[in-house]
């Protein structure tokens, strides 16, 4: 699947805690997608977790 970040990220770190493989914080603190392609089950959980709903796949 696809993964990104949408704009309205707060920076919470849900997303980088509950998989640090694909999400990690960048400079401003917000979330940023490090593996666009990946299987990785947990980025359901990311995207379930997501106080703001910003992070999408396809």
């Amino acid at each position: 699947m696809k993964v990104k970040v949408n704009e309205g990220c707060l920076g919470c770190g849900a997303c980088t805690g509950i998989c640090p493989d694909v999400f990690e914080l960048d400079d401003e603190g917000l979330a940023k997608v490090i593996v666009e392609e990946t299987e990785d089950p947990a980025v359901q959980d990311a995207i379930d977790g997501c106080p703001v709903g910003v992070i999408e796949a396809e």
